[in-house]
């Protein structure tokens, strides 16, 4: 194996497990941190939404690369590939994320001012929409774990 390819495999590896632990830091360890130690629930709401930002914008473009590097590996047979499809269903997760929910639920908090989005009329549209953008994240935890262990074995050989 050529220098080049085990340094495309290994940046691949790395960027999509360091990726996934990003998401699960995020979403389940920073976030519900910033709710339990915040005095301010609407701080600490704005925090998570930056940090969501974030992570997405990340994932889009370690998923990007790890498209380019699969492509670069299987050319024209990779989407007889089920990494590939379970790759382009993480891009597809993160941006009706990225672009539609957080969002939509940013808006809801600005329409609700000067009151806390859980304080106003809207509450129960942006709690909706919190929890389908929450299942769409646990969705692309797991299937990020699937891809880093998957990903794995392959590169090793095996089936």
């Amino acid at each position: 194996m050529t220098r080049l390819r085990r340094l495309g495999e290994s940046l691949y590896l790395l960027s999509i497990a360091l990726w996934v632990g990003g998401m699960w830091v995020v979403g389940y360890l920073v976030v519900p941190a910033l709710f339990a130690n915040l005095g301010d629930r609407q701080l600490a709401g704005n925090l998570a939404g930056r940090l969501f930002v974030q992570i997405a914008w990340i994932g889009l473009a370690v998923l990007g690369y790890a498209l380019l590097y699969l492509f670069s590996r299987w050319s024209v047979s990779l989407f007889r590939r089920p990494m590939v499809w379970m790759i382009l269903l993480l891009i597809a997760l993160v941006a009706v994320n990225l672009f539609g929910l957080l969002p939509l639920m940013a808006k809801l908090k600005v329409e609700a001012l000067p009151h806390d989005v859980m304080e106003s009329a809207l509450r129960d549209r942006f709690v909706m929409w919190h929890g389908v953008s929450s299942i769409l994240y646990l969705l692309q935890s797991l299937l990020g774990g699937a891809v880093v262990l998957w990903s794995v074995r392959e590169i090793r050989g095996q089936p």
